[in-house]
């Protein structure tokens, strides 16, 4: 009898936890009390990376965070499915799911699959002056984790866990690790790195991790942590 209500205590245990799996690229799966949600399933992601998302968190349109087949296979698979995400990909898909497709803002606040999501920023970095910016915002979930999609926003309150855009086309190095050092978070994981080699990937972990001040990780696609 012991042994049985150990175990119980166990299971329930771990269903209050959130765990985060790690997908390719800018893609993340987080999960408590057995509901999933997922953030930035674009098209370096694994196809099934959406699937059997209870939400669905999109940052802005460009293609490796936002594919809207991913996103309508997800969510004609499960019916009670939704998505939160900026106007500009809103309306690409909004029409086919009535009600199901949210858009949001900077400063807005709501729930999604159990999930508290604040959203910070309002425009993409800049990748040169003559790119037009787009918009884009970050999602702060449950006051501690917070991905900031293709941009170096701080949010206006502490973190706990960045998911820190490691390589882009728009950033270098030094300012990771400045973001880093700005947010100010316990523990930095490594997103938005399908386009950094293996030979860079040992230089990158020692900089960000020496210099950055917060514990610096790196998982690779589909290994999970508990945060």
């Amino acid at each position: 009898m012991t042994d049985m209500t150990t175990s119980a205590d166990s299971s329930a245990d771990r269903a209050k936890r959130t765990m985060f799996t790690k997908k390719t690229h800018a893609c993340v799966r987080l999960e408590k009390d057995g509901r999933t949600l997922v953030i930035d399933p674009g098209a370096f992601s694994e196809d099934d990376a959406a699937l059997d998302a209870d939400a669905i968190l999109v940052t802005h349109e460009h293609p490796d965070h936002f594919h809207e087949g991913r996103l309508r296979a997800a969510l004609e698979a499960r019916p009670g499915a939704q998505i939160w995400t900026l106007k500009a990909v809103a309306d690409q898909i909004s029409a086919a799911f009535p009600g199901r497709v949210h858009t949001v803002g900077h400063g807005d606040t709501f729930t999604a699959a159990g999930f508290d999501v604040q959203v910070h920023g309002e425009l993409h970095a800049v990748i040169h002056p003559d790119i037009p910016r787009i918009t884009n915002v970050g999602y702060l979930v449950d006051g501690s984790v917070f991905h900031p999609g293709d941009a170096l926003t701080v949010p206006d309150q502490p973190v706990q866990t960045l998911l820190l855009p490691v390589m882009a086309p728009w950033n270098k190095i030094s300012e990771v690790i400045d973001y880093v050092r700005e947010v100010k978070p316990r523990r930095a994981y490594d997103v938005h790195d399908a386009l950094l080699t293996d030979l860079a990937r040992p230089i990158y972990d020692h900089q960000i991790g020496a210099l950055g001040g917060a514990e610096h990780l790196r998982l690779t696609p589909g290994e999970t942590a508990e945060l």
